[in-house]
C-alpha cells in the first residue's frame, strides 16, 4: 500500500497467547530492529505500526512473566510449608 509516497505494510497481530516467552522475545527483538530502521529512514507510518505491534507483544510478554512469577511464588510457598 502506498500512502503519500511512503511504502507501508500492514502487520497482522495474531493471537499471541500461544507463543512462548522465548518466541515473544525473539519476535520483539526483530521488531525493534525494524523499528530502528523505520525511524532512521523517516518512515512515520511504519514506525506507528511497529509501535502498535510491539505494544501487543510487550503486554503478552508481561502477562506470561506475571503468571510465571505467581506460579513460582506458589510453588515456593508449598515447599516451605512441607
Amino acid at each position: 500500500r502506498n500512502v503519500t509516497g511512503v511504502q507501508t505494510c500492514a502487520l497482522p497481530i495474531s493471537d499471541l497467547s500461544d507463543k512462548s516467552i522465548d518466541q515473544l522475545q525473539d519476535t520483539m527483538s526483530g521488531l525493534y530492529k525494524k523499528l530502528t530502521f523505520a525511524q532512521r529512514t523517516g518512515n512515520g507510518p511504519l514506525v506507528q505500526q511497529l509501535n502498535m505491534v510491539l505494544e501487543s507483544y510487550k503486554k503478552e510478554y508481561q502477562k506470561k512473566i506475571d503468571v510465571m512469577i505467581k506460579k513460582q511464588n506458589i510453588e515456593g510457598q508449598v515447599r516451605i510449608s512441607k
